[in-house]
Protein backbone atom coordinates (compact mmCIF):
# COMPACT_ATOMS: atom_id res chain seq x y z
CA UNK A 1 0.00 0.00 0.00
CA UNK A 2 1.34 3.35 -1.06
CA UNK A 3 1.54 6.47 1.07
CA UNK A 4 -1.30 8.04 -0.89
CA UNK A 5 -3.57 5.10 -0.14
CA UNK A 6 -2.75 5.26 3.52
CA UNK A 7 -3.65 8.94 3.59
CA UNK A 8 -6.97 8.20 1.89
CA UNK A 9 -7.81 5.38 4.36
CA UNK A 10 -7.04 7.17 7.62
CA UNK A 11 -8.17 10.69 6.71
CA UNK A 12 -6.08 13.80 7.24
CA UNK A 13 -2.73 13.54 8.87
CA UNK A 14 -2.93 14.77 12.54
CA UNK A 15 -1.29 18.02 13.45
CA UNK A 16 1.92 17.33 15.37
CA UNK A 17 1.13 20.36 17.68
CA UNK A 18 -2.29 18.97 18.64
CA UNK A 19 -1.75 17.22 22.02
CA UNK A 20 -5.28 15.80 22.02
CA UNK A 21 -4.65 13.78 18.88
CA UNK A 22 -4.14 10.06 19.32
CA UNK A 23 -2.16 7.71 17.22
CA UNK A 24 -3.99 5.15 15.21
CA UNK A 25 -7.51 5.14 13.77
CA UNK A 26 -10.16 7.34 15.48
CA UNK A 27 -13.80 6.43 15.97
CA UNK A 28 -16.48 8.71 14.63
CA UNK A 29 -17.83 10.06 18.03
CA UNK A 30 -19.29 13.46 18.76
CA UNK A 31 -17.10 15.90 20.66
CA UNK A 32 -17.87 16.31 24.39
CA UNK A 33 -20.21 19.11 25.35
CA UNK A 34 -19.01 22.06 27.41
CA UNK A 35 -21.69 24.26 28.98
CA UNK A 36 -19.21 27.02 29.72
CA UNK A 37 -18.46 27.54 26.06
CA UNK A 38 -14.77 26.73 26.51
CA UNK A 39 -12.40 25.87 23.70
CA UNK A 40 -13.50 22.26 23.74
CA UNK A 41 -17.20 23.17 23.39
CA UNK A 42 -19.13 22.90 20.20
CA UNK A 43 -19.12 26.70 19.71
CA UNK A 44 -15.85 28.09 21.11
CA UNK A 45 -15.94 31.88 21.67
CA UNK A 46 -13.88 34.13 19.45
CA UNK A 47 -10.35 34.73 20.69
CA UNK A 48 -10.89 38.44 21.59
CA UNK A 49 -14.24 38.02 23.45
CA UNK A 50 -14.06 39.75 26.90
CA UNK A 51 -14.62 37.58 30.05
CA UNK A 52 -17.73 38.26 32.16
CA UNK A 53 -17.22 39.24 35.85
CA UNK A 54 -18.97 36.09 37.11
CA UNK A 55 -16.83 33.82 35.01
CA UNK A 56 -14.00 32.22 37.02
CA UNK A 57 -10.50 32.99 35.81
CA UNK A 58 -8.96 30.37 33.61
CA UNK A 59 -5.58 30.75 35.33
CA UNK A 60 -5.57 31.42 39.15
CA UNK A 61 -3.78 34.53 40.27
CA UNK A 62 -0.65 34.09 42.38
CA UNK A 63 -1.12 34.32 46.18
CA UNK A 64 -0.08 37.58 47.82
CA UNK A 65 2.76 37.34 50.30
CA UNK A 66 2.29 38.88 53.74
CA UNK A 67 5.34 41.04 53.08
CA UNK A 68 3.46 42.78 50.20
CA UNK A 69 0.35 43.64 52.31
CA UNK A 70 1.94 46.19 54.59
CA UNK A 71 0.58 44.38 57.70
CA UNK A 72 2.89 43.70 60.66
CA UNK A 73 4.59 40.38 60.53
CA UNK A 74 3.76 37.82 63.28
CA UNK A 75 6.11 37.75 66.23
CA UNK A 76 8.59 34.94 66.00
CA UNK A 77 8.31 32.22 68.61
CA UNK A 78 10.53 33.00 71.58
CA UNK A 79 13.54 30.88 71.92
CA UNK A 80 13.31 28.46 74.88
CA UNK A 81 15.26 29.38 77.98
CA UNK A 82 18.30 27.30 78.75
CA UNK A 83 18.88 27.61 82.49
CA UNK A 84 21.27 25.83 84.76
CA UNK A 85 20.09 23.17 87.16
CA UNK A 86 20.64 25.33 90.23
CA UNK A 87 18.59 28.15 88.68
CA UNK A 88 15.75 25.82 87.79
CA UNK A 89 15.80 24.35 91.29
CA UNK A 90 15.54 27.83 92.80
CA UNK A 91 12.45 28.52 90.64
CA UNK A 92 10.49 25.54 91.98
CA UNK A 93 8.90 27.56 94.81
CA UNK A 94 7.78 30.31 92.45
CA UNK A 95 6.51 27.69 90.01
CA UNK A 96 4.42 26.03 92.74
CA UNK A 97 2.86 29.41 93.51
CA UNK A 98 2.23 30.07 89.76
CA UNK A 99 4.48 33.14 89.99
CA UNK A 100 6.86 32.31 87.11
CA UNK A 101 6.81 33.92 83.69
CA UNK A 102 5.58 31.78 80.78
CA UNK A 103 9.18 31.23 79.60
CA UNK A 104 10.34 30.22 83.07
CA UNK A 105 7.30 27.96 83.54
CA UNK A 106 8.05 26.15 80.28
CA UNK A 107 11.71 25.74 81.24
CA UNK A 108 10.87 24.39 84.70
CA UNK A 109 8.24 21.94 83.41
CA UNK A 110 10.63 20.66 80.72
CA UNK A 111 13.25 20.14 83.43
CA UNK A 112 10.82 18.27 85.69
CA UNK A 113 10.38 15.65 83.01
CA UNK A 114 14.07 14.76 83.15
CA UNK A 115 15.06 15.37 86.78
CA UNK A 116 13.45 13.07 89.35
CA UNK A 117 14.79 14.94 92.39
CA UNK A 118 13.31 18.24 91.25
CA UNK A 119 10.04 16.52 90.32
CA UNK A 120 9.68 15.15 93.87
CA UNK A 121 10.50 18.54 95.36
CA UNK A 122 7.97 20.25 93.06
CA UNK A 123 5.28 17.77 94.14
CA UNK A 124 5.94 18.49 97.83
CA UNK A 125 5.85 22.24 97.22
CA UNK A 126 2.59 22.01 95.27
CA UNK A 127 0.99 20.03 98.14
CA UNK A 128 2.21 22.64 100.62
CA UNK A 129 0.63 25.41 98.55
CA UNK A 130 -2.69 23.54 98.72
CA UNK A 131 -2.52 23.69 102.52
CA UNK A 132 -2.09 27.46 102.39
CA UNK A 133 -5.46 27.84 100.60
CA UNK A 134 -7.96 25.48 102.32
CA UNK A 135 -11.21 24.94 100.41
CA UNK A 136 -14.07 27.13 101.58
CA UNK A 137 -17.70 26.08 101.69
CA UNK A 138 -19.97 27.61 99.07
CA UNK A 139 -22.88 27.67 101.53
CA UNK A 140 -23.69 31.04 102.99
CA UNK A 141 -23.01 31.64 106.65
CA UNK A 142 -26.30 30.98 108.46
CA UNK A 143 -25.70 34.08 110.58
CA UNK A 144 -25.21 36.32 107.54
CA UNK A 145 -28.83 37.44 107.38
CA UNK A 146 -28.91 38.32 111.07
CA UNK A 147 -25.65 40.25 110.90
CA UNK A 148 -26.75 42.20 107.82
CA UNK A 149 -30.10 43.08 109.39
CA UNK A 150 -28.49 44.11 112.66
CA UNK A 151 -26.03 46.32 110.79
CA UNK A 152 -28.86 47.94 108.82
CA UNK A 153 -31.03 48.42 111.90
CA UNK A 154 -28.13 49.99 113.80
CA UNK A 155 -27.85 52.61 111.08
CA UNK A 156 -31.58 53.21 110.81
CA UNK A 157 -33.83 51.71 113.51
CA UNK A 158 -37.22 50.52 112.22
CA UNK A 159 -40.25 52.58 113.04
CA UNK A 160 -42.18 49.44 114.04
CA UNK A 161 -39.67 46.78 115.17
CA UNK A 162 -40.37 43.08 115.47
CA UNK A 163 -40.77 42.01 119.12
CA UNK A 164 -37.79 40.17 120.51
CA UNK A 165 -39.88 37.07 121.22
CA UNK A 166 -40.93 36.91 117.53
CA UNK A 167 -37.44 37.21 115.99
CA UNK A 168 -36.61 33.47 116.38
CA UNK A 169 -39.68 32.57 114.31
CA UNK A 170 -38.78 35.19 111.72
CA UNK A 171 -35.22 33.83 111.49
CA UNK A 172 -36.17 30.15 111.35
CA UNK A 173 -38.83 30.60 108.68
CA UNK A 174 -36.33 32.56 106.59
CA UNK A 175 -33.73 29.78 106.97
CA UNK A 176 -36.23 27.10 106.00
CA UNK A 177 -37.38 29.14 103.02
CA UNK A 178 -33.77 29.40 101.83
CA UNK A 179 -33.51 25.60 102.02
CA UNK A 180 -36.72 25.16 100.04
CA UNK A 181 -35.48 27.47 97.30
CA UNK A 182 -32.38 25.30 96.83
CA UNK A 183 -34.14 21.97 96.28
CA UNK A 184 -35.55 20.73 92.99
CA UNK A 185 -39.10 19.74 92.07
CA UNK A 186 -38.49 16.02 92.57
CA UNK A 187 -37.12 16.56 96.09
CA UNK A 188 -40.45 18.01 97.21
CA UNK A 189 -41.74 14.42 97.08
CA UNK A 190 -38.84 12.96 99.06
CA UNK A 191 -40.13 10.81 101.97
CA UNK A 192 -39.93 12.36 105.46
CA UNK A 193 -40.84 10.64 108.72
CA UNK A 194 -42.26 12.84 111.48
CA UNK A 195 -41.38 11.51 114.95
CA UNK A 196 -42.78 12.31 118.39
CA UNK A 197 -43.64 10.63 121.73
CA UNK A 198 -47.03 9.52 122.95
CA UNK A 199 -47.02 8.23 126.52
CA UNK A 200 -43.79 6.29 126.89
CA UNK A 201 -43.47 5.18 123.26
CA UNK A 202 -42.11 6.86 120.18
CA UNK A 203 -44.48 7.12 117.22
CA UNK A 204 -44.05 8.40 113.69
CA UNK A 205 -45.96 9.45 110.59
CA UNK A 206 -44.72 9.16 107.03
CA UNK A 207 -45.15 12.11 104.65
CA UNK A 208 -43.17 14.13 102.10
CA UNK A 209 -41.26 17.41 102.11
CA UNK A 210 -44.36 19.17 100.78
CA UNK A 211 -46.45 17.42 103.45
CA UNK A 212 -44.17 18.80 106.18
CA UNK A 213 -44.64 22.36 104.89
CA UNK A 214 -48.41 21.75 104.81
CA UNK A 215 -48.17 20.62 108.45
CA UNK A 216 -46.35 23.83 109.42
CA UNK A 217 -48.90 25.87 107.48
CA UNK A 218 -51.87 24.40 109.34
CA UNK A 219 -50.33 24.58 112.82
CA UNK A 220 -49.12 28.14 112.27
CA UNK A 221 -52.74 28.80 111.36
CA UNK A 222 -53.64 28.44 115.05
CA UNK A 223 -51.57 31.57 115.75
CA UNK A 224 -53.07 33.25 112.70
CA UNK A 225 -56.60 32.65 114.04
CA UNK A 226 -55.64 34.20 117.37
CA UNK A 227 -54.41 37.32 115.55
CA UNK A 228 -57.55 37.54 113.40
CA UNK A 229 -55.91 36.37 110.18
CA UNK A 230 -57.35 33.90 107.67
CA UNK A 231 -57.30 30.21 108.48
CA UNK A 232 -55.36 28.24 105.82
CA UNK A 233 -57.49 25.16 106.56
CA UNK A 234 -60.54 25.05 104.30
CA UNK A 235 -62.34 22.17 106.05
CA UNK A 236 -62.63 22.42 109.82
CA UNK A 237 -60.96 19.68 111.86
CA UNK A 238 -62.84 17.62 114.45
CA UNK A 239 -60.64 19.06 117.21
CA UNK A 240 -58.39 22.13 116.98
CA UNK A 241 -55.24 20.14 117.74
CA UNK A 242 -52.13 20.32 115.52
CA UNK A 243 -52.44 16.62 114.58
CA UNK A 244 -56.15 16.85 113.73
CA UNK A 245 -55.70 19.98 111.65
CA UNK A 246 -52.80 18.43 109.75
CA UNK A 247 -54.71 15.23 109.02
CA UNK A 248 -57.70 17.29 107.85
CA UNK A 249 -55.53 19.24 105.45
CA UNK A 250 -53.91 16.10 104.05
CA UNK A 251 -57.28 14.32 103.73
CA UNK A 252 -59.22 17.13 102.06
CA UNK A 253 -56.52 17.95 99.51
CA UNK A 254 -57.50 16.84 96.02
CA UNK A 255 -53.85 16.04 95.23
CA UNK A 256 -50.83 15.37 97.45
CA UNK A 257 -49.10 18.63 98.45
CA UNK A 258 -46.49 19.88 96.01
CA UNK A 259 -44.07 22.79 96.02
CA UNK A 260 -47.05 25.11 95.50
CA UNK A 261 -47.64 24.90 99.27
CA UNK A 262 -44.48 26.96 99.87
CA UNK A 263 -46.08 30.24 98.74
CA UNK A 264 -49.05 30.25 101.18
CA UNK A 265 -46.79 29.06 104.01
CA UNK A 266 -44.26 31.83 103.42
CA UNK A 267 -46.94 34.50 103.01
CA UNK A 268 -48.59 33.40 106.25
CA UNK A 269 -45.22 33.56 108.07
CA UNK A 270 -44.68 37.12 106.81
CA UNK A 271 -48.19 38.09 107.88
CA UNK A 272 -47.69 36.64 111.36
CA UNK A 273 -44.45 38.55 111.93
CA UNK A 274 -45.92 41.76 110.52
CA UNK A 275 -49.09 41.45 112.57
CA UNK A 276 -47.36 40.79 115.90
CA UNK A 277 -45.07 43.75 115.22
CA UNK A 278 -48.05 46.06 114.73
CA UNK A 279 -50.02 44.46 117.57
CA UNK A 280 -47.10 44.89 119.96
CA UNK A 281 -47.27 48.63 119.42
CA UNK A 282 -44.69 51.15 120.44
CA UNK A 283 -41.77 52.55 118.52
CA UNK A 284 -38.13 51.71 118.29
CA UNK A 285 -37.59 53.68 121.50
CA UNK A 286 -39.92 51.46 123.51
CA UNK A 287 -38.38 48.99 125.91
CA UNK A 288 -38.63 45.25 125.49
CA UNK A 289 -41.19 45.00 128.31
CA UNK A 290 -43.34 47.71 126.75
CA UNK A 291 -43.21 46.18 123.29
CA UNK A 292 -45.56 43.22 123.18
CA UNK A 293 -46.55 43.51 126.80
CA UNK A 294 -50.25 43.15 126.03
CA UNK A 295 -50.31 41.23 122.76
CA UNK A 296 -47.65 38.81 123.98
CA UNK A 297 -50.07 37.53 126.60
CA UNK A 298 -52.84 36.64 124.14
CA UNK A 299 -53.72 32.94 124.64
CA UNK A 300 -53.20 30.65 121.67
CA UNK A 301 -55.22 27.44 121.92
CA UNK A 302 -53.69 24.15 120.79
CA UNK A 303 -56.77 22.14 121.72
CA UNK A 304 -55.47 20.31 124.77
CA UNK A 305 -53.50 23.26 126.16
CA UNK A 306 -52.86 26.96 125.67
CA UNK A 307 -49.75 29.08 125.35
CA UNK A 308 -49.38 32.86 125.50
CA UNK A 309 -48.59 34.42 122.15
CA UNK A 310 -44.97 35.18 123.03
CA UNK A 311 -44.36 31.53 123.98
CA UNK A 312 -46.39 30.29 121.04
CA UNK A 313 -44.13 32.17 118.62
CA UNK A 314 -41.11 30.52 120.27
CA UNK A 315 -42.87 27.16 119.97
CA UNK A 316 -43.48 27.75 116.27
CA UNK A 317 -39.82 28.75 115.79
CA UNK A 318 -38.73 25.55 117.55
CA UNK A 319 -40.96 23.31 115.43
CA UNK A 320 -39.90 25.11 112.23
CA UNK A 321 -36.25 24.39 113.04
CA UNK A 322 -36.94 20.74 113.97
CA UNK A 323 -38.92 20.01 110.80
CA UNK A 324 -36.40 21.91 108.69
CA UNK A 325 -33.83 19.45 110.02
CA UNK A 326 -36.13 16.57 109.02
CA UNK A 327 -36.36 17.99 105.49
CA UNK A 328 -32.62 18.62 105.29
CA UNK A 329 -31.93 15.02 106.34
CA UNK A 330 -34.33 13.72 103.68
CA UNK A 331 -32.74 15.71 100.83
CA UNK A 332 -29.15 15.48 102.16
CA UNK A 333 -28.82 19.22 102.78
CA UNK A 334 -26.45 20.78 105.37
CA UNK A 335 -28.45 22.50 108.11
CA UNK A 336 -27.20 23.88 111.40
CA UNK A 337 -28.85 24.84 114.69
CA UNK A 338 -30.30 28.29 115.37
CA UNK A 339 -28.19 31.14 116.70
CA UNK A 340 -27.19 30.74 120.36
CA UNK A 341 -29.50 33.56 121.46
CA UNK A 342 -32.53 32.02 119.76
CA UNK A 343 -31.58 28.50 120.88
CA UNK A 344 -31.38 29.72 124.48
CA UNK A 345 -34.90 31.13 124.22
CA UNK A 346 -36.20 27.79 122.90
CA UNK A 347 -34.48 25.83 125.68
CA UNK A 348 -35.87 28.25 128.25
CA UNK A 349 -39.39 27.63 126.92
CA UNK A 350 -38.90 23.86 127.24
CA UNK A 351 -37.54 24.18 130.76
CA UNK A 352 -40.52 26.33 131.79
CA UNK A 353 -42.94 23.78 130.36
CA UNK A 354 -41.40 20.79 132.18
CA UNK A 355 -43.29 21.25 135.50
CA UNK A 356 -46.66 21.19 133.69
CA UNK A 357 -45.59 18.17 131.66
CA UNK A 358 -44.52 16.40 134.87
CA UNK A 359 -47.92 17.10 136.47
CA UNK A 360 -49.75 15.78 133.36
CA UNK A 361 -47.73 12.56 133.39
CA UNK A 362 -48.35 12.18 137.12
CA UNK A 363 -52.11 12.54 136.60
CA UNK A 364 -51.96 9.98 133.78
CA UNK A 365 -50.12 7.56 136.02
CA UNK A 366 -46.99 7.62 133.86
CA UNK A 367 -44.68 9.21 136.42
CA UNK A 368 -43.44 6.82 139.09
CA UNK A 369 -43.32 8.62 142.44
CA UNK A 370 -40.27 8.03 144.57
CA UNK A 371 -40.22 7.20 148.22
CA UNK A 372 -39.30 10.76 149.16
CA UNK A 373 -42.00 12.38 147.02
CA UNK A 374 -44.20 14.87 148.81
CA UNK A 375 -46.61 17.48 147.53
CA UNK A 376 -46.20 21.07 148.63
CA UNK A 377 -48.60 24.01 148.44
CA UNK A 378 -48.24 26.41 145.55
CA UNK A 379 -45.76 29.18 146.20
CA UNK A 380 -43.65 27.24 148.70
CA UNK A 381 -40.25 25.62 148.05
CA UNK A 382 -40.21 21.96 147.09
CA UNK A 383 -37.99 19.28 145.65
CA UNK A 384 -36.06 20.54 142.65
CA UNK A 385 -33.88 19.18 139.84
CA UNK A 386 -31.02 21.20 138.39
CA UNK A 387 -31.05 21.13 134.58
CA UNK A 388 -27.68 22.17 133.19
CA UNK A 389 -27.49 22.82 129.45
CA UNK A 390 -24.03 22.93 127.94
CA UNK A 391 -22.82 24.32 124.64
CA UNK A 392 -24.89 26.63 122.46
CA UNK A 393 -27.70 28.39 124.29
CA UNK A 394 -26.58 26.93 127.57
CA UNK A 395 -27.60 27.82 131.09
CA UNK A 396 -29.05 26.35 134.29
CA UNK A 397 -32.66 25.91 135.35
CA UNK A 398 -34.18 24.61 138.59
CA UNK A 399 -37.20 22.42 137.82
CA UNK A 400 -39.83 21.94 140.58
CA UNK A 401 -40.69 18.25 140.80
CA UNK A 402 -43.72 18.08 143.08
CA UNK A 403 -46.06 20.75 141.72
CA UNK A 404 -46.09 23.28 138.86
CA UNK A 405 -46.85 26.00 141.39
CA UNK A 406 -44.03 25.08 143.75
CA UNK A 407 -40.99 27.31 143.99
CA UNK A 408 -37.72 25.72 142.87
CA UNK A 409 -35.10 25.85 145.59
CA UNK A 410 -31.41 24.94 145.56
CA UNK A 411 -31.77 23.88 149.17
CA UNK A 412 -34.18 21.14 148.09
CA UNK A 413 -32.17 19.95 145.07
CA UNK A 414 -32.37 16.17 144.76
CA UNK A 415 -30.90 15.55 141.28
CA UNK A 416 -28.73 17.11 138.60
CA UNK A 417 -28.87 16.53 134.83
CA UNK A 418 -26.34 17.85 132.28
CA UNK A 419 -27.24 17.86 128.58
CA UNK A 420 -25.99 19.47 125.39
CA UNK A 421 -28.27 22.24 124.13
CA UNK A 422 -29.03 20.69 120.73
CA UNK A 423 -29.49 17.25 122.29
CA UNK A 424 -31.99 18.61 124.80
CA UNK A 425 -33.98 20.13 121.92
CA UNK A 426 -33.86 16.82 120.04
CA UNK A 427 -35.16 15.11 123.18
CA UNK A 428 -37.97 17.65 123.51
CA UNK A 429 -38.80 17.12 119.81
CA UNK A 430 -39.17 13.35 120.28
CA UNK A 431 -36.19 12.57 118.07
CA UNK A 432 -34.08 11.06 120.87
CA UNK A 433 -35.51 8.40 123.24
CA UNK A 434 -35.15 9.37 126.92
CA UNK A 435 -33.23 6.17 127.66
CA UNK A 436 -30.64 7.08 125.02
CA UNK A 437 -30.17 10.71 125.99
CA UNK A 438 -26.47 11.15 126.75
CA UNK A 439 -27.00 12.97 130.03
CA UNK A 440 -24.77 13.40 133.03
CA UNK A 441 -26.93 12.22 135.94
CA UNK A 442 -26.43 12.67 139.66
CA UNK A 443 -29.01 12.16 142.39
CA UNK A 444 -32.53 10.72 142.55
CA UNK A 445 -32.86 8.26 139.63
CA UNK A 446 -36.64 8.34 139.65
CA UNK A 447 -36.69 12.14 139.46
CA UNK A 448 -34.16 12.09 136.61
CA UNK A 449 -36.24 9.54 134.69
CA UNK A 450 -39.43 11.56 135.20
CA UNK A 451 -37.82 14.74 133.89
CA UNK A 452 -36.30 13.05 130.83
CA UNK A 453 -39.62 11.43 129.91
CA UNK A 454 -41.44 14.70 130.59
CA UNK A 455 -39.08 16.44 128.17
CA UNK A 456 -39.86 13.83 125.50
CA UNK A 457 -43.61 14.27 126.17
CA UNK A 458 -43.31 17.91 125.07
CA UNK A 459 -43.11 16.64 121.48
CA UNK A 460 -46.14 16.32 119.26
CA UNK A 461 -46.92 15.94 115.62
Amino acid sequence: MTGTEAHDSYGEKPDPEDHNAQAGPQKDTPPPSNDTGGPSGPNPPPPNTPRTPDEPPRIPMPRTSVEDTGLPLPEPAPAPLFLEHRVLKSLLGAWALAACSPEETAAVEDHLGTCGACADEALRLRDAVGLLHPPESLDLDPTLRTRVLESCLDRRPPRIPVPEWATPYDAETARLDALLQDIGDAEWHAPVRLRWFEGDEQTSRRTTVAGVIAHLLTVDGLVALTLGLDDPLEAQADTPTPAARTEAFWTTSHFPPTRSVRTPWREQAHNLVRTVAFAAGGTSRASGAERGGGSGRLPVSYGAFELPLRDSMLDRAFETWVHAGDIAEAVDYPYGPPSPRHLHAMIDLGARMLPTALAARRQAGLATPGQTRHLVPAGTPGRSLRLEIEGLGGGEWLIPLDSPGALPSPDHEVAHIALDGVEFCQLAAGHVPPEEAAAGQVGDREAIRDVLFAAASLSRM
